[in-house]
């Protein structure tokens, strides 16, 4: 069942612009002159109930934009979506009860309070059962580990203990939705793996519908079986990453450990990408060039102490598509 549709959102913002200097500044003060960004640009989507949908894009792609307007915070300037059949920004009240939010560079929680009595006052204001409050609180508690700080001010807790909380906060009313925007943002590795662990649990086991932006490609690689790449506002790709991947960089990568200091060989169909050492990476088209082929060329040519076949790193292939569509990482 579709949960989530996009049809042709856009959104624009006005904004002052005046004239450098002081004289610019002047000038402004009596004739204000107003210009037009577009946030978004015709964006169309669905996402269906249960899914887990990796939406990604270089720095002012359209992202938070998106979310914020799924999530009722904003109104877009043209084109229509629903949310689980609610209009967000025109059923703000119905709509925000059955969702769950999480902005990593933005806090939901109060800084001075413990983090149980802010998880009290979610309560309250969602109106969730004690019942139901006890049994969501009890699962999240568990699944998040954070019995060790509940009674700990949020001003108090490292990163990754405040986001732990932070998403505890967007679950505590059982929402059947869930929008992540850079939830691992300044998280240390132990912190993300965890993150990602409980995200991954929540959708498989809960079917919660989540919808996560980020920079981390590790994040998507781990977590989302599709895609969707924003790029200047407009929708630049919709596919699982592994289509992706074969679209845009077909090439697979031979790691060879050679067991003496010989120059590399060279193959007919590989191209040597990086060396550092002993250790020589291989670029190949494996439609070309199987693996099979070349690792028996390789083993013919040199002795060898080590070798394997890995795919381009996804940062890669990322990178390379926004160099073939116009998009700027920054």
């Amino acid at each position: 069942m579709t949960q989530i549709t996009v049809e042709n959102l856009g959104k624009i913002y006005r904004v002052a612009a005046r004239d450098p200097g002081l004289a610019g500044a002047f000038r402004g003060l009596f004739r204000r002159r107003m210009r037009e960004i577009v946030a978004l640009h015709n964006v169309s989507f669905s996402l269906k109930e249960g899914e887990l949908l990796g939406f990604i894009g270089p720095n002012g792609a359209g992202k938070s934009t998106t979310i914020k307007i799924l999530s009722g915070i904003l109104r877009p300037s043209s084109g229509r979506c629903t949310v689980g059949g609610l209009v967000p920004w025109e059923d703000r009240i119905a709509h925000v009860g059955r969702i769950g939010v999480v902005f990593g560079q933005r806090t939901q929680l109060w800084w001075d309070l413990p983090i149980v009595e802010s998880l009290e006052l979610l309560r309250d204001i969602y109106r969730v059962e004690p019942a139901r409050y006890r049994a969501t609180f009890d699962r999240l508690v568990a699944m998040l580990k954070i019995e060790g700080f509940l009674d700990t001010p949020l001003r108090q807790l490292s990163l990754g203990q405040r986001m732990r909380a932070e998403i505890a906060a967007a679950l505590i009313h059982s929402p059947r939705i869930l929008f992540l925007d850079e939830p691992t943002i300044g998280l240390d590795a132990v912190s993300k793996l965890a993150l990602r662990d409980f995200v991954k649990a929540l959708n498989r086991d809960e079917g919660v519908t989540v919808l996560l932006t980020t920079h981390d490609m590790h994040d998507i690689e781990a977590l989302a079986r599709r895609v969707i790449i924003i790029g200047n506002g407009k929708l630049l790709r919709d596919s699982s990453f592994e289509a992706m991947r074969a679209d845009v960089l077909g090439e697979r990568r031979l790691f060879v450990d050679f067991a003496g200091d010989a120059p590399p060989p060279m193959f007919e169909g590989a191209t040597i990408k990086a060396r550092d050492g002993r250790t020589v990476e291989y670029g190949f088209d494996p439609a070309a060039l199987p693996a099979h082929a070349l690792i028996a060329r390789v083993a013919a040519a040199a002795e060898v102490a080590d070798i394997r076949v890995e795919d381009p790193k996804i940062e890669e292939v990322i990178a390379r598509f926004y160099a073939l569509h116009g998009a700027v990482e920054g």
